[in-house]
This record gives C-alpha cells, sequence and structure tokens, in this order.
C-alpha cells in the first residue's frame, strides 16, 4: 500500500530531516526513486523508505574484532568525520536549523547530521563518532529523561547534558478518535493496532517503559513488531487506516491528515556533549546561539516546542 502514498518535496524532506535542496540533490543523483505530475516532484512513501533502508545498511558499523560479541542491536552508524567538521546526532528537524545557523556563523566549519534514534545516538557519542548526541529517553525508575541514560551508556566518560526543547509525546490516531484510544492500556484491546518505533528510538523506550510498568506483554499488542523510522511515517500510516494508533510528538500531528493527537507525556529533548568538548570553540558557539533570541524565535516559528530553558546546562556527569 506505500507504494500509492504520494509525498511532495516537503513532506519527504521532513521525513528525512533534511532541507528541500538536499532532496532535489539526491533526486539529480538517482539515489531516491520520483516521478512528476505536471511540473510537481512526487515520491510514493515505499520509495523514500526504501531510500532508508539502503541508507542503513550502508552507514552499519563495524566493531573492533574483540567486541563483536557485545554488539548492541541497531549499532549507530560508522560515520567517518573529517577533523574541525562537527557531527550532531538526532532526528529532530530543529537540529538541521541549528547546523544551519553553526555553519553561517562559522568560518568554514562543517556541520554533519546524523539522522539516528536517541539509544543509538547516545552510543555513537560513547564511540566516538559524534560530537553531540541527542536524547529524550525516560527512565520509568527514577522518572528523569535522559541521565540515566547518559550514565549507563557512557560509563566513566564526563558528560554535559545541554536542554534543548520539552515537547509533547502522546497517541497519533484517526480524526475523532473512533475507536476511543486514550490510556496505555488501551493499545492491548484486540480491536487495535499499532504501528511502532524502531529499536533505540525516544518514543519506543516511553512506549516500553509503560509496557513494563504496567505489566502488558508486548507480544499481546498487533501491530508491536511492526516498525517505522520517524514520527512521520508512523503519523501516516494512521492517517491513512493502516494502523489504529502510534506514539509520536504533538509537532508531526499537525502536518499530517486525518489524524488526532492525545497527549499523553511532556518530554525533555536535550543534546549531550563530552565534558572535555564543552570549551571547544563549536561548541561555546553553539551554546551562544541557543541562548540567543534569533534561533529561539526561528524553533518557535516551527511550533510545538517549549523554548523556555533552551541553552540551560542541566546536568554533569
Amino acid at each position: 500500500m506505500t507504494d500509492r502514498i504520494a509525498l511532495n518535496t516537503q513532506e519527504v524532506a521532513e521525513l528525512l530531516k533534511v532541507g528541500k535542496n538536499t532532496v532535489y540533490d539526491l533526486v539529480k543523483r538517482g539515489e531516491i526513486n520520483s516521478y512528476k505530475v505536471g511540473r510537481k516532484i512526487r515520491f510514493a512513501l515505499s520509495d523514500v523508505e526504501a531510500y532508508i533502508e539502503k541508507s542503513k545498511s550502508i552507514q552499519s558499523v563495524a566493531l573492533p574484532p574483540n567486541d563483536q560479541e557485545s554488539r548492541i542491536e541497531n549499532q549507530p552508524p560508522q560515520i567517518d568525520s573529517i577533523p574541525n567538521d562537527l557531527v550532531i546526532c538526532g532526528q529532530d528537524i530543529i537540529l538541521d536549523v541549528l547546523s544551519n545557523f553553526i555553519e553561517h556563523q562559522s568560518n568554514g566549519l562543517r556541520v554533519l547530521r546524523a539522522y539516528t534514534g536517541s539509544y543509538s545516538s547516545l552510543v555513537s557519542l560513547y564511540y566516538g563518532k559524534v560530537q553531540i548526541a541527542t536524547a529524550h529517553l525516560w527512565d520509568s525508575d527514577t522518572g528523569q529523561y535522559n541521565v540515566p541514560y547518559v550514565r549507563r551508556l557512557l560509563p566513566g566518560i564526563p558528560t554535559i547534558i545541554i536542554h534543548l526543547v520539552y515537547r509533547m509525546q502522546g497517541f497519533y490516531v484517526a480524526k475523532g478518535n473512533p475507536k476511543n484510544i486514550q490510556t496505555w492500556t488501551d493499545l492491548k484491546r484486540p480491536d487495535i493496532t499499532m504501528i511502532n518505533r524502531e529499536k533505540g528510538a525516544g518514543s519506543r523506550v516511553l512506549l516500553d517503559e509503560n509496557l513494563r510498568l504496567l505489566g502488558i506483554d508486548s507480544r499481546t499488542i498487533k501491530g508491536y513488531r511492526r516498525e517505522s523510522q520517524s514520527h512521520l511515517a508512523v503519523a501516516s500510516a494512521v492517517g491513512r487506516g493502516a494502523a489504529d494508533v502510534a506514539v509520536g510528538n504533538e509537532k508531526i500531528a499537525r502536518q499530517v491528515d486525518h489524524i488526532d493527537f492525545i497527549p499523553l507525556q511532556k518530554e525533555r529533548y536535550e543534546l549531550v556533549i563530552k565534558k572535555e568538548d564543552l570549551y571547544l570553540p563549536s561548541i561555546q558557539m553553539m551554546l551562544e546561539i541557543l541562548r540567543s533570541d534569533e534561533y529561539k524565535n526561528e524553533v518557535i516559528g516551527i511550533g510545538g516546542y517549549d523554548v523556555s530553558e533552551m541553552g540551560n546546562i542541566v546536568a554533569e556527569i
């Protein structure tokens, strides 16, 4: 069915978390399939998903030989960065805006983007593949976001957590919520089919932690093992009736037709760096940008974000 879903260039850019010009470049290089309707370029959702899967397979990590048996599922991609390049890991579009601000204000610094979920983002930082990770990982034992995961996934490495934005997480449901889906326990109903995010995504962790608290076996939930790689993709599946519910953030719900959003939890979306990098010129520049009215207003203009604590250092671990 996904080959029947037509996306425009802006929707593909948001799905891939890149700018529209990057999408046009991918088309020109023949890296992603497209077609024309009159003068307009359109994309099948199945072709976009195929491009994502192809990119993931190309970027698979090769661990050191003596670490092969301790491979973590969904290991983050290998990123061979050029010295003085800055690599920011994460999927939200405001990171692309941040990258553009940094490049514009720097003297020749390139900002590279790695579009992976929160868990893989932190592991990438541990392996030294990125300089900036992002996370929105909720720990049900402490009720905290990110700090417990940073402590576990970067053992022995002093780190700094910098607040970026608050976002609202919840359910994507069909317009009017015909199945009256309101709480996590509704997911185990036999008349409800969900679509899930990939392992390591913050939304997937939020779901799994709540299922654990409620004692719900994920194997009893219809559609739990069906995964997609972005908020936009799972919201689209709900909008076209391919699933009844998915977990994601509020902003995407405003961009997809035929869905409503059921708010569940306010989350912290934060940047993580190694403490040794805090006083690098590139990181100091990033902090200045985060604390500037210009960048905050840009994010506010996108909509769906609370920037009240943006740029604050919230933890040193």
